[in-house]
């Protein structure tokens, strides 16, 4: 589908899709014409149905996969191909609401403090102090740190927003001792060929190790860093509108979910059934 891989392409980079969601979109509607072995402009509703449901019933694949395969199809077929999409009929797959693991504070300390090379803990440190995206870190330029008013930005980030986060004093040290020692010119975390930034699968597989050594069996990856960063700052009374702002969030609703992810017995609730029975949970 060359004329149209390259009407859709530049379809969705027309309307400021990143590259990577340009390259799995355009994949997806592929693999949706290879399974009929059609052109997909010779396709439509039924096809789609029924691809869907192959994907789910038969593929086994998630329902969020399911739904970034169904965005796709919607897109094609009604931006690139200029068809009605009946919202019905090819309704999207309900996925469900997971609460994401967050780590303690002292399993925070353990792992940072399993990293013994300077850089690497100085990127663990900074994504947990600012509550940073793992791709957001590798990104960070030097210019990024603002000391005098102790604030990061964050440039493009998620829907390609710039924000404002947190410079803990803490983090700015050990920026600082970093600094000194590797001089980035550039990107502040620079790759192996000293030219690129680091990559976000290398950042991921530091904290893998960390995280292994100190024996946390818990399914944590890098990002769990951010979601404790949030959870952190709910559990201390930072106000969920600012923390909102930190995490660069466009919806409240999407920060609430920290709200489930605080620790109860932080708040002191007591069980109606201890106020029943007169157990006293001092």
């Amino acid at each position: 589908m060359s004329e149209l891989r390259l009407r859709m392409q530049t379809d969705m980079e027309l309307r400021g899709y990143s590259p990577i969601t340009v390259k799995y979109y355009v994949a997806h509607v592929s693999r949706f014409a290879k399974y009929f072995g059609k052109s997909p402009d010779l396709l439509g509703e039924d096809e789609i149905r029924q691809y869907l449901h192959h994907c789910i019933i038969n593929k086994g694949l998630s329902e969020g996969t399911v739904n970034t395969i169904h965005s796709a199809l919607k897109f094609f077929f009604s931006k690139t191909l200029t068809r009605e999409w009946n919202v019905e009929k090819l309704s999207r797959i309900k996925e469900p609401k997971k609460l994401p693991v967050v780590l303690s504070q002292s399993e925070v300390k353990s792992i940072l403090d399993a990293v013994s090379n300077l850089k690497h803990k100085a990127i663990l440190m900074t994504i947990y102090a600012a509550g940073l995206r793992v791709s957001e870190a590798a990104k960070l330029k030097v210019s990024d740190i603002d000391s005098k008013n102790m604030q990061i930005s964050v440039r493009c980030g998620k829907g390609k927003k710039d924000r404002y986060t947190l410079l803990s004093k803490t983090n700015l040290d050990i920026l600082r001792e970093y600094w000194m020692r590797y001089h980035p010119s550039d990107y502040l975390f620079m790759g192996a060929d000293g030219k690129s930034p680091i990559t976000a699968r290398t950042i991921q597989r530091v904290f893998e190790d960390a995280k292994d050594r100190v024996g946390i069996k818990k399914n944590a990856s890098v990002h769990t860093l951010r979601h404790s960063f949030a959870t952190h700052l709910l559990e201390a009374g930072t106000d969920i509108c600012y923390i909102q702002r930190l995490l660069g969030h466009t919806s409240i609703n999407t920060t609430t979910i920290y709200l489930h992810l605080r620790r109860m017995d932080l708040l002191n609730i007591v069980s109606p059934l201890d106020s029943l029975t007169g157990v006293n949970n001092g």
